[in-house]
């Protein structure tokens, strides 16, 4: 039986493949944290603008695994763009209280900065 913290990490996939931003929203603590290669955010609002901005581009997530620890969820991805190959992700999120309270994520950037040139 899934964990709540795993049950929160894929609500919040879920929300995100599907563009939906209040399915998104409703899972973050009001007070979430966001880090990543692209940015720094505080906050749940400023999550959501991000990911709805970063959907723009984004035709695809494929979760190929997730491991929990605890309140600690890593879930490994590939993020299909329109603007380059799958580009392998990692996304660790921490909850509390059924709600992401942090989210910390990892890629190459590259191939996105070389699609805006």
């Amino acid at each position: 039986m899934p964990t709540a913290a795993e049950q929160a990490a894929e609500r919040y996939f879920a929300g995100w493949a599907a563009k939906d931003f209040a399915a998104v929203r409703a899972v973050l603590a009001d007070d979430v944290t966001f880090n990543g290669p692209l940015a720094q955010l505080q906050g749940a609002e400023a999550c959501v603008e991000g990911l709805r901005k970063m959907s723009e581009i984004v035709t695809d997530i494929e979760v190929h695994k997730r491991f929990v620890s605890g309140d600690d969820v890593l879930t490994w991805f590939n993020l299909h763009t329109s603007v380059a190959d799958p580009i392998p992700t990692a996304n660790w999120s921490t909850v509390r209280d059924g709600r992401i309270v942090a989210i910390r994520v990892t890629f190459d950037p590259r191939p996105l900065f070389a699609a805006r040139e």
